[in-house]
């Protein structure tokens, strides 16, 4: 029985023989480094690269944008009563978010 590399070799062997591997963008060229390729741990890097390839955006990424919405809400906010209540949401949302990033940190370290 093959191992998984073994597979995913046998297949990207027979593409590359028929030519498919040749259609695809990028070929031959060195890898584009992306913004913030540097600042990624190294063990998160492939799995977000597949994740924006995909066209996904990492959950963190939701969060981001809800913070940017909640704090603009505050910054709009007349109303103290409200105003109040949607900054205990945006420091509900910091505070997820800092978790976030802290555990993908950690899992990080250790792979």
């Amino acid at each position: 029985m093959r191992s998984i590399d073994e597979e995913i070799a046998r297949h990207l062997q027979e593409a590359a023989a028929a030519g498919e591997l040749s259609k695809a963008e990028g070929y031959g060229k060195p890898m584009r480094e992306d913004a913030g390729w540097d600042d990624t741990p190294p063990a998160l890097r492939m799995p977000f690269k597949i994740l924006k390839d995909a066209g996904i955006a990492p959950p963190e990424v939701a969060l981001f944008h809800q913070r940017a919405a909640l704090a603009a809400s505050v910054r709009d906010c007349a109303d103290p009563q409200r105003r109040d209540d949607l900054m205990r949401q945006l420091s509900e949302v910091e505070q997820k978010i800092a978790l976030r990033l802290e555990a993908l940190r950690a899992n990080a370290q250790n792979f």
